[in-house]
């Protein structure tokens, strides 16, 4: 049996111009979990298209109390798009739905985060996502080993930021990446 990788929970996995999946090209994932069991993350650099917090409440009959914040919702992977992931800050004591990834960042897969969003009572920064990216035993560090990503350490202001087109090249330029030298070819020195 392999011996299992660093734990990459709570770092970024940056696409390499050579990724093979469409859905994952120039993708951002920050890891929510990882273990030899696998590992669970979210896209945090693609907006779904016409969707809106607004909207999505609506949907599920929330009641909205003020003004709402502009929160975007993301594509968050391809794994069970119709389930729904709130990343957010550790400003706010989560639920028994809630993941404490790292001492600043938390996951939350329960409908009372969104009550407590349309409250007014949500977290200081927050990303919702529809679907996860998901990889089991060994697929993920199978993927690393071929230069499909690159892992990144997390920084919050690039998990959160609002600039999600601009997400892919400051993942990599905050590890001294010019996004302009990389190759879609692989290989090994």
């Amino acid at each position: 049996m392999e011996a299992f990788a660093p734990d990459l929970t709570g770092s970024l996995l940056v696409a390499m111009p050579g990724m093979g999946d469409p859905r994952f090209v120039q993708s951002v994932i920050y890891i929510c979990a990882h273990s030899s069991d696998g590992a669970m993350g979210l896209i945090v650099n693609k907006p779904a298209a016409n969707m809106r917090l607004a909207g999505l409440l609506d949907e599920l009959e929330i009641k909205r109390d003020g003004r709402l914040p502009d929160v975007r919702i993301h594509f968050g992977g391809p794994v069970e798009h119709g389930r729904g992931f709130v990343l957010h800050s550790r400003d706010i004591a989560g639920g028994e739905g809630t993941l404490a990834v790292t001492d600043d960042i938390a996951m939350t897969a329960t409908r009372d985060i969104l009550e407590r969003i349309a409250e007014g009572q949500g977290p200081r920064s927050c990303l919702l996502a529809l679907g996860y990216a998901g990889w089991g035993p060994g697929q993920l560090e199978g993927e690393i080993a071929r230069n499909d990503w690159l892992t990144v350490p997390s920084r919050s202001e690039l998990v959160f930021g609002r600039a999600n087109e601009h997400k892919w090249a400051a993942a990599l330029k905050s590890i001294g990446v010019d996004p302009l030298t990389l190759s879609s070819q692989a290989g090994r020195a």
